[in-house]
């Protein structure tokens, strides 16, 4: 075995036994009222750089991560919320029909899965092609990941909510969303949604006074 790749096996196998004494404690927290705060450090270290990618890599080959329904509930909580409501303002979808929304507009008329509808649409000064969809314009061979790490059943509300916040842990910044490290949190997600903040895309962003205010204003707090 080549030295590179055994030391992603041991660098796997490490955060392996990370998560799974996480989850642990993390169920035996949730009987508690002061279980959030705990849960919330605990998802804090995990979600630091240095293990990132080997969680990123174990969650692709066992279902070791929250579940949908976790994920659900974690988008109630008012900071979290908050965030997910900025990001749809920033996309576009804060409307009534958001979860229903194509790029570029359109709107699809049913939630048995992803619509997989490629639109080329202008934006800015470019014209682009995406399968982005939903509350949250999500590509679809970004959706068959959130669904197939979650066992998601279909494109609902629900589900979407939980694969956005999904998203938001992939990239490390769930913990941040929770304490209401909003910047830090931004600094993170902005290769997910192209119209915030820091993207790379080349697409029209929100500014970062823009984001800041569309979260508070949809009750998000600042740590």
């Amino acid at each position: 075995m080549r030295a590179g790749a055994a030391a992603l096996v041991a660098i796997a196998a490490g955060g392996a036994v990370a998560v799974f004494a996480y989850q642990a404690q993390a169920k035996a927290l949730r009987g508690s009222v002061l279980a959030l705060p705990e849960i919330a450090a605990l998802d804090r270290a995990l979600e630091s750089p240095a293990v990132y990618g080997a969680l990123a890599l174990i969650e692709r080959m066992i279902p070791i991560g929250p579940s949908a329904e976790e994920l659900t509930m974690t988008a109630d909580e008012q900071n979290v919320a908050a965030f997910l409501q900025m990001i749809r303002a920033a996309e576009g979808t804060a409307g009534p029909n958001g979860y229903r929304t194509l790029f570029g507009g359109r709107l699809f008329d049913q939630f048995a899965d992803h619509p997989r509808i490629a639109v080329t649409a202008p934006l800015g000064a470019s014209t682009i092609t995406s399968t982005a969809a939903g509350a949250y314009q999500i590509l679809a061979r970004t959706w068959d990941e959130a669904r197939d790490a979650l066992e998601l059943p279909d494109f609902s509300p629900a589900s979407q909510d939980a694969a956005a916040v999904w998203l938001i842990r992939r990239r490390g910044a769930l913990a941040d969303v929770r304490a209401g490290r909003f910047d830090d949190a931004l600094a993170k997600v902005a290769k997910e949604w192209a119209s915030l903040p820091g993207a790379p895309y080349g697409q029209p962003v929100k500014t970062l006074d823009q984001a800041r205010s569309l979260y508070a204003s949809a009750g998000g707090s600042f740590a």
